[in-house]
């Protein structure tokens, strides 16, 4: 499958610089798919509990080739070709962590998680508070979210506030290849289960210089992608080049935060940005109302309500099913940015 993009989201990406700048001639050009895939080798030969299941993950290598090779390396006990049963496949996986494994299931598109609702925020996120610790589950589910690649409303959803709204839960994103593999890492290192939501609308657009050695991003900690004086603008996910694309057309110096881990997010980045901007906006493709903005935005005004020149503002996705033949027109875009930053310094 070939993910679709634009020529300008790809230039606006390449604008972030790796965090290994002095290393760069002697790493490998990686994208997403690539850095989750490195990831995953890296990590089940460092620990045999580390085990993969899902539909297609194994000889087929995953519907995106995620999982390629993993089946041929550490074998079917280890790489397990699963039905297709959502609810299952969660299922095993805590039966795992309880056990002992430590259980990487994909769900082949995150609109397909929903069958697994009630075992992912009725047992997988409460075993460790209703154990009094002793059970920590340590799943990391991994999942594909977002549009962009013309896959219609049943293929392009963004559930991530679903999640996020449910304790007990970590919620990750990356938006580049080098974090992906840094925080898909880390992940896999700790006790609580997470929901790892890969944007494949920059599964292969998005390239980067990727250390093939061991490394680990921090969960729960944002990166400044570009620093800037006039407004701090927030966001995660397949958005980091819409912003940075945004960013680019505007004389206005605009600060982009990616949150990279949603649950628990950076407040003490965002806070400290907003009060030496004093405007912020919020950007996310999934609906607008009570999507995350609402949270991240309430949580600034908790904080830094002084220390504003302006309302916050979101771009988001309609409130509408996810569309179709208008799919480009419902996801945001750098036009959409730019009219809101203009309202904001117009304020």
């Amino acid at each position: 499958m070939v993910i679709a993009t634009k020529t300008n989201e790809i230039a606006a990406w390449s604008l972030i610089v790796s965090p290994w700048k002095d290393e760069k001639a002697t790493m490998p050009t990686m994208n997403i798919i690539q850095a989750v895939n490195d990831a995953l080798h890296l990590e089940m030969k460092r620990n045999d509990k580390i085990i993969v299941l899902g539909e297609d993950v194994g000889k087929f290598g995953g519907v995106f080739r995620a999982t390629s090779g993993l089946s041929e390396t550490f074998g079917d006990d280890r790489v397990i070709d699963t039905p297709l049963s959502e609810e299952g496949i969660i299922g095993t996986a805590i039966g795992m962590a309880l056990y002992g494994l430590r259980p990487v299931p994909e769900i082949q598109f995150s609109d397909f998680i929903f069958p697994a609702f009630d075992q992912i925020v009725n047992e997988l996120a409460k075993f460790r508070y209703r154990s009094g610790g002793q059970y920590p589950c340590p799943v990391v589910i991994r999942t594909p979210y977002g549009g962009g690649i013309r896959g219609g409303h049943y293929h392009s959803q963004s559930p991530e506030a679903l999640f996020i709204h449910t304790p007990g839960l970590k919620v990750i994103t990356p938006s580049n290849p080098v974090d992906a593999k840094g925080l898909l890492l880390s992940a896999m290192r700790q006790n609580d289960p997470v929901i790892f939501l890969e944007p494949k609308r920059i599964y292969r657009a998005s390239k980067g210089d990727v250390s093939k050695e061991d490394y680990t991003t921090p969960i729960g900690k944002a990166a400044i992608v570009q620093e800037g004086t006039d407004c701090t603008l927030i966001t995660y996910g397949a958005m980091v080049s819409v912003a940075l694309e945004a960013a680019q057309q505007t004389d206005v110096s605009i600060e982009v935060i990616d949150l990279r881990t949603l649950l628990p997010f950076d407040i003490e980045t965002v806070i400290a940005s907003v009060t030496k901007t004093n405007r912020a906006m919020v950007l996310h493709e999934a609906p607008k109302t009570c999507g995350f903005g609402a949270e991240l935005i309430a949580s600034i005004q908790e904080r830094a309500l002084d220390q504003l020149h302006a309302p916050i503002l979101r771009v988001c996705g309609f409130d509408t099913p996810f569309p179709y033949t208008l799919e480009f027109e419902y996801l945001p875009n750098a036009d959409r940015v730019l009219s809101c930053v203009h309202e904001i310094m117009e304020w």
